[in-house]
């Protein structure tokens, strides 16, 4: 479903549209359709990563610092970043 609206943009606002939508290859009402909708979805994404964080649950951040502390290990025991022991043996 598609509503018809009336908004206002600025003058180079709306001139730096046209020349997306031109570029794009759409009509600047679906190239502003689609902006709209991108910044929503960043908003949403944003706002749940947010709360990941601070819920603790960010997974991400800890699972680098597992491979950084992997690494340092690494190094210290064979003398050069990277695993070298059985467990990186390709035939296992």
């Amino acid at each position: 479903m598609t509503a018809k609206v009336t908004l206002s943009f600025s003058d180079d606002t709306i001139a730096e549209a046209r020349l997306w939508a031109q570029r794009d290859g759409v009509s600047l009402s679906a190239w502003i359709d689609r902006a709209a909708r991108e910044r929503s979805l960043r908003e949403i994404f944003n706002a749940h990563a947010d709360a990941i964080r601070r819920a603790g649950l960010d997974d991400e951040t800890a699972a680098l610092a597992d491979e950084r502390e992997i690494a340092m290990i690494d190094a210290e025991i064979y003398g050069v970043p990277g695993r070298r022991g059985p467990a990186s043996d390709p035939d296992r």
